[in-house]
This record gives structure tokens, C-alpha cells and sequence, in this order.
């Protein structure tokens, strides 16, 4: 049995789902990275000597198992964000890549507000306990969505 999807909401769906799904991924090891070498420099800061070697090992040991939970935390922000941004698009093709980045970077702050709301420590993510580190970590959401943006347009 065919499903055939209603036109009004086929609207509402990326143009190019693979670009999405890379997006998402360099949103997700963006802040995997951001976390990590945030969480490091904290550790420089009370006198520890971190090489080179040891963050970049670090860094792909986070990515392999801090990355895949916040690949979720990603998607649950970018989900509700991205399908908004793109009917908002339709209404004005010429802001849809701006309308996308704003949407990664403002969907993965509440995405991540949402889970420190819950999670029974302060702050799930260290490095989004104050705004600096937090903006860090949405702006590699928002340029990967503002990327979907442009990879994606008709033209």
C-alpha cells in the first residue's frame, strides 16, 4: 500500500534531506568540540598542563560518546526549529537561509535549556552554564543550518 503524503504537509519538508543530516552532524561535532575544549581550558586555568596530544584525544573520545547524546539534544532542538523555519521560508524565500540559521542556533538553546531544566544536576553541558559558552555552541548550530540554507536553495 502507497502513503501519499497531503500536499500542505509536504511544505514543510527539507528540500534536500541528506544536506540536513550533514548539517546536523557538523552542528552536533561543533558543539561536541566546543564542550570539550571548554571544559579543558577550565582545567588549564586551575594549572593543569593539558598537550596537544591529550586534547586532541580528548576531543575524539568526547565525540564518540558525548556526541551521539547531543546529536539528540540537536535534533530536538533543530526538529521543531527547521520545520517553522522552512514554512516561514515560503513566505520569504529571500530571508529562508537566515531564517534556518536563526532557527539552528535559537532551537539548539532551548533544546539545551529545556534538558538543564530536567537533568538533576545543574547543568547537563558544563560549558552552557553561562551564556558565553552556550553562544558558542548555538553559533555552530546556526551556521550549520544557515549552510543547509544555502546548499539547499532552488536555483
Amino acid at each position: 500500500m502507497t502513503h501519499v503524503m497531503p500536499p500542505f504537509a509536504a511544505r514543510f519538508l527539507p528540500r534536500r534531506p541528506g544536506l540536513l543530516v550533514l548539517a546536523w552532524l557538523l552542528a552536533t561535532a561543533w558543539g561536541s568540540v566546543v564542550q570539550t575544549q571548554w571544559n579543558l581550558q577550565a582545567l588549564v586555568a586551575l594549572g593543569l598542563d593539558l598537550p596537544l596530544a591529550l586534547r586532541l584525544q580528548t576531543t575524539a573520545q568526547d565525540l564518540l560518546s558525548f556526541g551521539p547524546v547531543y546529536a539528540g539534544i540537536v535534533a530536538a532542538g533543530w526538529l521543531p526549529a527547521v520545520v517553522v523555519a522552512l514554512g516561514l521560508g515560503r513566505l520569504w524565500p529571500a530571508g529562508r537561509t537566515a531564517l534556518l540559521a536563526a532557527a539552528g542556533g535559537v532551537g539548539l538553546i532551548v533544546a539545551v535549556r529545556a534538558v538543564d531544566a530536567v537533568a538533576p544536576m545543574p547543568a547537563f553541558i558544563d560549558a552552557t552554564r553561562g551564556w558565553p559558552g552556550l553562544l558558542a555552541m548555538a553559533a555552530g548550530a546556526a551556521l550549520a543550518a544557515g549552510l543547509y540554507g544555502l546548499l539547499s536553495r532552488r536555483g
